[in-house]
């Protein structure tokens, strides 16, 4: 972290929100594959996309139906197979705390924040993990329904360190929601509470969002910076989002925290799900960009994924 700014600690929440590849009563897809190099691969012949939309005041719209959305791939019209207002599907969260040094002065009030997020928005068939970070990430409660394991966890942690942020993410999506399968029955999220900055991490911050893609990962940020100075660190928090479908908070005293943890929990519970088939389908392992819109309503923003990596075919012989 930067040397003089005031910060404090950063407390994560991560956890899935997007889904793999098939519905609810359609054949399960097949969990991602990982090739020999350790990279996985989705496999796609269905598209899942779980989003939300707001008015320009932040303010959730839930009335829409299918024929109100266009969807794009890589700019080419797609059909709208499937379509629901979801609710209800069980979340799978990580809970991301930053444990630096630098935020000693805010830590407990972070933990107490931390707490209150999770009693707010867990339900039985809801599971969190919870993942500590300093100069390396730690798993400190693995996917558990159960609260109080998690309280315990969140409690017992200590601020002394690095920052290793993207390592954190890298590490939550790869180890912790990508083994939780089949992915298409549960709505993931990550939120990150942090300053943004890194300083420790052996992986990139391109690494860390591609390893969020592939795991259909939604990212909410909650940024500790309260110098009211945009710094790289709050790039850093509006990029992880932005390319995610995720929301980008800026909370400038300790006391917003809750509020910060509030909206996303109601954005949880606030979200359509459509699912539609590449035309034309493309194994080539590549990026495929995303692209939602209402029709006709330049006043509501649709919080999306920007795209999703597809597998790619492995020809016999190469």
């Amino acid at each position: 972290m930067v040397a003089h700014q005031m910060k404090f600690a950063a407390l994560s929440i991560m956890a899935v929100v997007l889904a793999g590849a098939v519905t609810l009563g359609r054949p399960q897809q097949p969990a991602p594959a990982q090739d020999e190099s350790g990279t996985f691969r989705s496999e796609i012949t269905r598209v899942n996309m779980l989003f939300t939309v707001t008015d320009k005041r932040g303010h959730f719209v839930t009335d829409l139906t299918r024929g109100d959305f266009t969807v794009a791939e890589n700019k080419k019209p797609q059909e709208i197979l499937e379509f629901t207002a979801e609710s209800d599907l069980p979340l799978r969260l990580a809970i991301l705390i930053d444990t630096s040094g630098s935020i000693t002065d805010r830590f407990h009030f972070q933990q107490e924040a931390a707490d209150n997020f999770v009693h707010g928005v867990m339900r039985q068939q809801d599971k969190a993990a919870v993942i500590a970070f300093d100069s390396s990430a730690e798993l400190v409660a693995d996917l558990t329904n159960d609260i109080g394991v998690l309280e315990k966890a969140i409690r017992e942690l200590r601020p002394g360190g690095g920052t290793a942020l993207y390592d954190a993410i890298y590490f939550g999506c790869k180890e912790r929601l990508m083994k939780d399968q089949p992915m298409y029955k549960y709505r993931r999220a990550m939120v990150i509470l942090s300053d943004g900055t890194d300083n420790a991490s052996r992986y990139s911050r391109e690494q860390a969002l591609e390893m969020a893609q592939r795991a259909d990962t939604v990212i909410y940020t909650i940024s500790t910076n309260i110098s009211h100075i945009e710094t790289d660190g709050d790039k850093v928090m509006h990029y992880f989002a932005d390319q995610t479908g995720g929301t980008a908070f800026f909370p400038f005293e300790a006391k917003d925290l809750n509020q910060s943890f509030e909206n996303i929990a109601n954005e949880l519970r606030h979200q359509y799900n459509l699912f539609y088939r590449p035309e034309p389908l493309k194994n080539d392992g590549l990026y495929h960009r995303v692209q939602i819109s209402v029709r006709g309503r330049k006043d509501l923003i649709v919080h999306a994924r920007k795209g999703y990596y597809a597998r790619r075919d492995v020809v016999a012989g190469t």
